[in-house]
């Protein structure tokens, strides 16, 4: 594997598309309202690109040095595990990956805000802060989130909440009632596919005192939850399109919920956890797709 594919392989792009979601929802919401601003949405999707590759590459290197990436483990092979990346090649990749996303940060914060509006300019520079800490923190150090069972929190709250409602203020410098259904479903949505990761490693993660929250449930009621995460955002998208109702193409993105009723279906009736990797692709596309024909739908 060549120097520039390993790199690639380790940022895990697969993921990316699930990441941009809640900034889809919160510019079409924005540019449904009157406000859209280009550059802003360009640096939104860009930063937050970045954010998702520092979780991925901090996630790399927190598993690897615990020794969590090992044999047992299902899924595609990480780069600390099979040896392509050092420990040492991974932190400083990090530490970079982290200026950057910095960087981003503070120039969509200025594009955004300017001088004008110093309060939010703060408080989105110390989320901005957050977001960096929780990427890392997932599963590097002693005191990792994610090996104590709140990795489902911090995703619900930065992939749905932050995310949506978050770009959303970065056009229209207000929080508004539209966007909390949407915020709510695609946080349902992303906290979805960490479940399913985590029923597909459920006896690897166990077994290296990964202490996540479908170990701590185990797996039947690891499911019941998946059907809660997925069914609720199901429930709350169509509740928004008849509160928010313009036109029939408001309601486009149902067609994504025959994959996503297949989907649960399809975990239903699972009984190796090995088996559900295929789905972890499939419900982040969905995501992905609903949270396009979502924005999309309310523009049309």
């Amino acid at each position: 594997m060549s120097n520039v594919s390993k790199w690639i392989s380790a940022m895990r792009l697969r993921t990316l598309p699930l990441s941009i979601s809640g900034i889809i929802v919160g510019g079409c919401l924005a540019a449904y309202n009157g406000f859209f601003i280009p550059l802003i949405f360009s640096l939104a999707i860009l930063t937050t690109l970045s954010l998702q590759i520092l979780s991925n590459l901090a996630n790399d290197y927190g598993d690897g040095v615990k020794g969590t990436d090992n044999e047992d483990r299902i899924g595609p092979m990480r780069a600390l595990q099979s040896g392509a990346i050092t420990a040492k090649q991974m932190l400083f990749a990090i530490k970079i990956n982290v200026v950057i996303t910095l960087i981003l940060a503070c120039a969509l914060i200025y594009v955004s805000f300017g001088s004008e509006n110093f309060l939010l300019s703060l408080l989105f520079f110390v989320l901005g802060i957050g977001c960096v800490v929780a990427a890392i923190k997932y599963t590097v150090g002693n005191s990792a989130y994610g090996y104590r069972g709140l990795g489902d929190i911090f995703v619900f709250v930065f992939f749905g909440l932050v995310s949506v409602i978050g770009s959303y203020v970065l056009f229209v410098k207000r929080i508004d009632g539209i966007t909390i259904l949407p915020a709510i479903a695609i946080g349902l949505l992303s906290t979805g596919v960490l479940n399913l990761n985590n029923m597909r490693d459920i006896a690897s993660d166990a077994k290296s005192n990964k202490n996540t929250l479908v170990v701590k449930l185990g797996s039947k009621r690891a499911k019941n939850y998946h059907y809660f995460l997925v069914g609720g955002a199901m429930v709350l998208t169509a509740l928004f399109g008849v509160l928010y109702y313009k036109s029939p193409w408001n309601f486009i993105f149902l067609v994504v919920f025959m994959p996503l009723i297949k989907h649960i279906i399809t975990v239903y009736k699972n009984e190796i956890p090995k088996d559900l990797d295929p789905e972890l692709k499939k419900l982040a596309l969905s995501t992905f797709f609903l949270a396009l024909l979502l924005g999309i739908g309310r523009l049309l």
